[in-house]
């Protein structure tokens, strides 16, 4: 199952390198590149106080991180997963679930209802170790949780899709991920009975 890419991020501060925020706060945009530098991540530096990190990882191939120096904070902000096609009350449950048991960042949506994970550190709190604390809350959760939210948001689409491979002979390599939800079908509640009385 394929994203569209993230869309940068709008961030609610004012951005900056690092000395446009302030004498507390001097070299904070060195600190994120040494930290990212010396963890060998792939980054990308669009324009001043803002950091674009690929993450790599398992069941979700990569997530884009974006690291953005405000004012006062530095938000972090990644792309998780699309909007889904059904059961979204359901997704958005599961998620709110994970909210509470997570470090540095939390699960949210945008106007679209696209999934990102999302978070702020205090400029005062950007350490190399932090950076990689925070990164790896991002890689963890956006990976540990991928396939489940394709499964609830996506479910009619993924046993359509291995269906049509099936009934075509087609290969199934990509959707093995997802083998034991597509042929898992559930029982038909016999005790409804819905045909209106005569």
């Amino acid at each position: 199952m394929n994203d569209p890419g993230p869309r940068p991020p709008e961030s609610t501060e004012s951005t900056g390198s690092a000395g446009s925020t302030g004498s507390e706060t001097p070299d904070v945009a060195g600190v994120i590149a040494a930290a990212l530098e010396e963890r060998e991540l792939d980054y990308e530096r669009p324009e001043p106080g803002r950091f674009v990190v690929t993450l790599p990882g398992t069941k979700k191939l990569q997530t884009i991180c974006w690291l953005i120096i405000g004012e006062h904070a530095l938000r972090v902000e990644a792309f998780v997963c699309r909007q889904p096609d059904e059961n979204r009350e359901q997704l958005w449950s599961y998620l709110l679930q994970h909210n509470s048991r997570m470090y540095g960042v939390a699960y949210s949506i945008d106007p679209v209802g696209d999934i990102y994970l999302v978070g702020r550190l205090g400029l005062h709190a950007v350490t190399p170790d932090e950076i990689d604390r925070v990164l790896g809350s991002v890689l963890t959760y956006a990976d540990e949780h991928f396939n489940t939210m394709l499964e609830i948001g996506f479910g009619s689409s993924i046993r359509r899709e291995w269906d049509w491979r099936v009934s075509r002979g087609e290969s199934l390599a990509n959707l093995q991920a997802f083998a034991d939800f597509a042929q898992r079908r559930e029982p038909v509640d016999e005790s409804d009975d819905s045909t209106p009385a005569s």
